[in-house]
């Protein structure tokens, strides 16, 4: 684990916030449900921003009372639904968007209910809000099961087609299913990116595998609490 990692800082992992009837992956949380969790992160002095905004103050020595937010695929409903909720409490978060796939849809959950992707106009209204624009990959592929170089075509393409379109440097990946081992790991450092999120704690984790803490509908005040004090427990015994 990264030395400047101890203990790993806490990063919550959202997918989408929109009202629904039907969620059988249990990925989407309603705007009422939402605004009542970054009210309770508020109300104990924590702090949501974006994970680079995270990793620079944790470099800086600081980083207390901070706390990563982080939205996988990069739905349509961050601008319609999260901007102003984080609008609303002074936070700001990561996005993580499939390069390959703006404005079109969520393909690889099917038969679930579909949702519609980030527009490149999405994606730069959300940065003029001041949010973090990551990579989720070229086209949302499992990583493993790709050989080299269409691994490495996923990551670099994404990153400079994503780059080019803010007119700034993305430097944040999110691996797609949460799927990677260690040669994945590595090729995300080599494709240039400065850190990487996965999806639980694994042996790999570091600063290009950061793991995170899921964030559901069913995530009141009570289930809040219990996972911010799991993982102030788990990261006290990892930074002895």
């Amino acid at each position: 684990m990264d030395t400047e990692l101890r203990p790993m800082p806490l990063v919550l992992m959202y997918h989408s916030v929109e009202p629904y009837d039907s969620d059988p992956f249990q990925l989407t949380v309603e705007p009422r449900r939402f605004n009542e969790q970054l009210r309770w992160l508020h109300g104990r002095g924590l702090r949501g921003v974006s994970v680079a905004e995270l990793l620079r103050a944790r470099h800086a020595g600081g980083g207390h009372g901070l706390v990563g937010l982080t939205f996988d695929d990069g739905y349509t409903d961050f601008v319609t639904h999260v901007l102003p909720a984080l609008d609303r409490y002074g936070f700001t978060a990561t996005v993580f968007v499939i390069a390959g796939a703006l404005g079109g849809h969520n393909w690889w959950d099917e038969p679930a209910p579909r949702k519609r992707l980030m527009t490149a106009a999405d994606v730069i209204t959300a940065v003029d809000a001041g949010m973090e624009i990551g990579s989720h990959s070229l086209t949302h592929r499992r990583l493993p099961e790709l050989d080299e170089e269409v691994l490495a075509h996923e990551l670099t393409r994404s990153r400079a087609e994503l780059s080019s379109l803010i007119g700034a440097d993305v430097t944040g990946f999110c691996y797609p299913y949460g799927a990677a081992g260690e040669r994945e790991v590595a090729a995300v450092k080599a494709a240039g990116y400065d850190y990487a999120c996965h999806v639980r704690p694994a042996p790999i984790a570091g600063r290009h595998a950061m793991p995170r803490t899921y964030i559901g509908d069913k995530d009141n005040a009570p289930r809040l609490y219990a996972k911010w004090a799991r993982h102030r427990l788990v990261g006290s015994r990892g930074a002895r």
